[in-house]
Formats: C-alpha cells, structure tokens, sequence
C-alpha cells in the first residue's frame, strides 16, 4: 500500500514537471466542475473599483442561474478588471449592469449580471465576445465586515446612546401638554387635507411661478437696463430728501386745516344744497325744453333761424312806425282829459317842459288850438293841474281863470322853444304855426 502512495506521488510530481515551468499556485492546477467550456461561450470583462476578494473559477449567475465562470482578475490603473466566460445563448443587452454578491452571509462571491435599471425600455443592443463593462455599470455589496463595523459605530458611539436622551427630552416636553397635543394632530391632519386638495392649485402656481422666472431670465437684460436708468432718479430722490419731508410735513399741516375746515362748514355746505336743490329739481324738470330756451336767449332780439342770414357783426333793420291822431280812449295819441295830456306830455321828449315853469301849456295850445282842453278857459285850469301834479297835490279848478296869449311867429319865444316847438309838430302830424 505504501508503494502504491509512494508511485501515485512520483507520478503527480513527474506530471508537474512536464507540464512546464508555468505553474504558479494551485489555480493554474487543472479543476473539475467548470460552468461552461471555451467552445461554448464567449468572454466578456467588467472593471470593478474594489474587487474584493473574488477569485477565478467563481460563479457568474443571471437570477441566480449560473451561467459561466471567472477566468482571471487583473488590475488595470487602479481598479480591477474581471474577465469573464458566459454561455453563447445568454442574451443580455449591451449596457448589463455587472455587480459581486455573496451566495449567503458567509457565502462565496459571485459576478451578477442583469440588466440595467428601467426594463426593455433602457436596454440597448447586445452583449457580446470582446465587451467591456464599464466601472459606471459595476458595484458590490457591501462586506461583512463593513455591516458590522458600521453596527459597532452605531451602537457605541452613533444615535443609539442617544436614543435615551431624545427619549427623556421628549417626555418633558410632552408632560402636561397631551391635550394640546392631541389637540394639534387633527389640526395638522386639516391641514395635511388642505393642502392635499389643493394640490392642483399650488402645481398650478408653481407653473406660474416657474413661467415668471422664465420670463425674467428672459428679459434680464431689459430689467438691468431698467434698473441702471433707476440708478440717478434713485440719487435725485435722495438729493431731495429734505424737500419730499418737508413736503409731507405741511401737506400733513393742510390736512389738518383741511378736516377742521370741512367739519366747521359741513352744516352749512349741507343747507346749501339742500336749498339748492328745489333749482335743480327745476331745472331738470325742464328737460328738454331748458336748452331751445337758452338758444333763444342767446339769439334775442332774432330769432335762431336769422344766424344763417345775417353774415358779420351788424346788420340794417327797416322799422314801421304808424301814429293815429285819434283820442287816446280810441287807440290814438290825442288826450281828451287832463291826466291823458299829462301822461302824454311826460311820455314823449317834451317830458323837460311839462312842468309849471315856462309856457309848455301856451306852446302845446298853439300847435293843437282845435283840441278842447286848449279852450281860453281850461288852459288856467290846465296850469293849475301840472302845478299841482308835480307837487302831488292832485288836480283842482283854480277860482281866478287867466287867458294865455299864444306866441305867433317866430317871435313868440326863444329860439329853443321854436325848435321845441316844431318837433312836437311833426311827432304828432301838426305844422309849425
């Protein structure tokens, strides 16, 4: 049996140095078990930043189906190139995501190969012999070690100690104020609710908002050019301070005279308007007969028509007189009574001598000898009549009548009383005498 272990020993180390000088540790020595051979597959590599400690011969798996094996590790820069053999009817596409898991906690590490993040939508393309998956594309999980230390981190010097403080500040703050508490939850719950169903309103806003800053970065240069031309009438404002204070200052001074003003002079404003109002219901109570009215007015003595005959400033105007020598009672000029021969003498231009001064009874007489008042014996009377009318004493018969002497010719008077003379003549249709 020795001999048999001594000859199997001999042979192996024979076999060891045939094989060549190349043999440099126990995985160039021949396994069994591999997932796929070269005829059957196609290599394929993946740079990796850390590539732990996996090593050829390990596992490559698609949801967790093996699927080929690792072929070597080599460093590359500073990261680790893994070159991989995968079965040829693997479809994978071009951009796999390749990362290093471990079977179990304790597990060996595999490659994982998956496609990437998003479904068919982001695959592209195929794997295929010679690719390279790039560092981007390739993670790991994290060790074991790794876990546990951050674990210790945690519990030693990490939020857990501090778990007890929170804990402690919590209930302080918390004592006595449970129903303020709870009475803040569904507060908080009606607002939570709010917001949540107006929720479409504050997108829309958003939007809004979202459009405003578009619309400013778009018009920044116009707001900068804005803003410059600001820039002096900002300085002349501040040149101007004192003024502008002062400004306010005696228009807060008006103000206050102003309200004092219209507090003292309400009343009356009040009553003025209310009497003012009676004109004005008035007036609009005219309607539409107030402006031909004022129209008419304003054309007086014209009528409106005559604007479109008469062209300039003037214009010649024939006037028709007609004077009836018939007593005053038939629509004519003649008086037939005293107080008639008054009016009348008071009426026309001879009004400056029917007084008792002078001869105006003897003047009147002798243009109109027919008229029977101017008989011998009424012209005392008459003289009487217009002294005493003109003291307002009223009209008497005097006791003493006096008989005039008419003046003939041109001697009769002055020169005065002549031309005075001729034009009641032609006013009342009679001749110099």
């Amino acid at each position: 049996m020795k001999r048999l272990w001594l000859r199997m020993t001999v042979g192996l180390i024979g076999a060891l140095l045939v094989s060549g000088c190349g043999f440099s540790g126990i995985y160039d020595l021949p396994l069994p078990g591999n997932k796929v051979s070269k005829g059957d597959g196609f290599e394929v590599s993946a740079d990796f930043s850390d590539a732990l400690n996996v090593a050829p011969r390990s596992s490559v798996m698609v949801g967790d189906v093996p699927i080929g094996q690792v072929e070597s590790v080599t460093r590359v820069g500073w990261h680790a190139r893994i070159k991989m053999l995968i079965r040829d009817n693997v479809v994978l596409p071009d951009n796999a995501v390749a990362e290093i898991q471990q079977t179990s906690l304790l597990g060996e590490k595999f490659i994982a190969l998956s496609p990437p993040t998003g479904g068919a939508a982001k695959s592209t393309g195929r794997l295929g012999p010679g690719d390279v998956i790039p560092m981007a594309s390739t993670g790991r999980n994290p060790e074991v070690e790794e876990v546990l230390g951050a674990l210790s981190f945690v519990l030693t010097g990490g939020g857990i100690g501090q778990i007890q403080t929170i804990t402690k500040e919590l209930n302080a703050m918390m004592d006595g104020r449970t129903d303020k508490i709870r009475d803040v939850l569904p507060q908080l719950n009606t607002l939570v609710s709010t917001l949540n169903s107006q929720k479409g309103d504050i997108i829309q806003a958003m939007d809004s908002i979202n459009g405003l800053s578009k619309t400013l970065v778009t018009e920044k240069g116009t707001i900068g050019d804005a803003l410059d031309a600001a820039g002096p009438a900002i300085d002349v404002l501040r040149d101007e301070h004192t003024k502008l204070v002062t400004m306010l200052s005696q228009l807060d001074k008006l103000g206050v005279v102003g309200t004092r003003v219209v507090n003292e002079t309400k009343d009356d404003l009040i009553a003025e308007l209310r009497h003012l109002e009676p004109v004005l219901r008035k007036l609009s109570d005219t309607g539409d007969e107030l402006v031909p009215g004022l129209v008419a007015a304003a054309s007086y003595p014209f009528p409106i028509d005559a604007a479109d005959a008469i062209h300039g400033d003037f214009a010649n105007v024939i006037f028709k007189m007609q004077i009836k020598l018939t007593p005053i009672s038939e629509g004519g000029l003649l008086p037939t009574t005293l107080p008639q021969l008054v009016t009348l003498c008071r009426g026309l231009p001879t009004a400056p001598i029917c007084s008792p001064a002078g001869d105006a009874i003897n003047q009147i007489c002798s243009l109109l000898a027919s008229l029977p008042l101017c008989a011998n014996n009424n012209v005392a009377d008459i003289s009487a009549a217009l002294d005493r009318a003109s003291k307002g004493l009223g009209a008497t018969t005097p006791t003493t009548p006096t008989t005039p002497t008419p003046s003939t010719g041109s001697g009769g008077g002055a020169t005065g009383s002549n031309g005075l003379l001729q034009l009641i003549g032609g006013l009342l249709g009679g001749g110099s005498p």
